[in-house]
C-alpha cells in the first residue's frame, strides 16, 4: 500500500475526508442492513455504517491487526453494539455465506493477490442480489498527488524511482480491467461514477512531509538514497507540498471511482 501507517492515525481519515462522503452517498444504506467493509483500515467507514443501520450490523475486516485493535476501541468509546471487527483477509476469510446486503471499500480493494478470487468470496459473502460499493484510484496520470510525489523523488534514481514499490494502489484503474474481474468473480450490472475530490495532507507543509514521508513509496525511495540526495529529495518534496499550501492546508487534486456491482 502507499501508507506505511496501515491507516493507524486520523490523518488517512482526514485526507480522505471529501472522498468519505462520496462513498457515503453512493452506499445508500437502509436501517436493516448487514454491511461488509473491506480494507476496513481504522473503521470509520465501518463505523458510520453501523450508525445508519442501526437495525442491522456492520462487519470491518483488515489485514493490519494494530488497524483493527484502534478499530475497536473507536467502536468502544463511541458506544456502537452492532458494529464488529475482525482481523483478516478478505480473499480468502470464512464469511458467513449470503449473509450480507451491501459490501463496502474505502480504497481496500487494489491490493489482492488474486483479485478474482477474492471477490467470488466476497460475492458468496452476498445476499441474492447483493451490492458491491467500493472506491478505487484512477489511473496514476490522473492523481495529482501521485504525479507530484514520483516527480519530487525522480532524483538521481530516475523518474521511475518509486514505480516499483509495493502493490499497485492503482490496479483497479482500469475500467474495462475491472469489469472483466467482476464479472468472473459472479458481479453483474457494472457500472462507474468519477469522482473528483481533492486529498488533503495537512494543515501545514511540515504536517504534510511527515504525512506524506510516512507512504511506503516515499519511505521506501528515501531509504535507497544516500543522505545528500534524500535531503535534495526531502526539499524537492518540500517545495511541492509549498506550492499546494493554502488557507485550508495542503491539498492535492485526485481521481477515483465508485464502482457499484450486483450479485448474480
Amino acid at each position: 500500500m502507499r501508507q506505511a501507517t496501515s491507516d493507524l492515525t486520523p490523518g488517512y481519515d482526514a485526507e480522505l475526508r471529501r472522498h468519505n462522503q462520496a462513498l457515503r452517498r453512493a452506499c445508500g444504506l437502509q436501517v436493516h442492513d448487514h454491511v461488509l467493509d473491506i480494507g476496513c483500515g481504522a473503521g470509520q467507514t465501518t463505523r458510520e455504517a453501523a450508525r445508519t443501520v442501526q437495525a442491522g450490523s456492520a462487519l470491518g475486516v483488515d489485514v493490519s491487526a494494530p488497524a483493527i485493535e484502534r478499530a475497536r476501541e473507536f467502536a468502544r468509546a463511541e458506544g456502537l453494539r452492532n458494529v464488529t471487527f475482525e482481523h483478516a483477509d478478505a480473499q480468502v476469510h470464512r464469511f458467513p455465506g449470503e449473509h450480507f446486503d451491501l459490501a463496502i471499500s474505502r480504497f481496500g480493494t487494489m491490493f489482492f493477490d488474486d483479485a478474482v478470487a477474492a471477490f467470488a468470496n466476497i460475492r458468496r459473502a452476498l445476499r441474492p442480489a447483493g451490492r458491491l460499493v467500493m472506491m478505487v484510484w484512477q489511473s496514476h496520470e490522473r492523481n495529482e498527488w501521485d504525479v507530484a510525489i514520483h516527480q519530487s523523488l525522480a532524483g538521481l534514481e530516475g523518474p521511475v524511482a518509486a514505480d516499483s514499490v509495493g502493490p499497485d494502489p492503482f490496479s483497479l484503474a482500469d475500467p474495462q480491467t475491472v469489469k472483466q474481474i467482476l464479472g468472473d468473480a459472479g458481479f453483474a450490472d457494472v457500472a462507474f461514477t468519477d469522482v473528483r475530490e481533492p486529498v488533503y495532507y495537512g494543515p501545514d507543509v511540515a504536517a504534510a512531509l511527515e504525512w506524506v514521508r510516512g507512504f511506503t513509496c516515499t519511505s521506501e525511495v528515501l531509504k535507497r538514497l544516500d543522505p545528500a540526495a534524500a535531503a535534495h529529495a526531502i526539499g524537492r518534496l518540500s517545495e511541492t507540498l509549498s506550492a499546494h499550501l493554502s488557507d485550508d492546508g495542503v491539498w492535492f487534486d485526485s481521481r477515483a471511482w465508485i464502482v457499484t456491482a450486483r450479485r448474480h
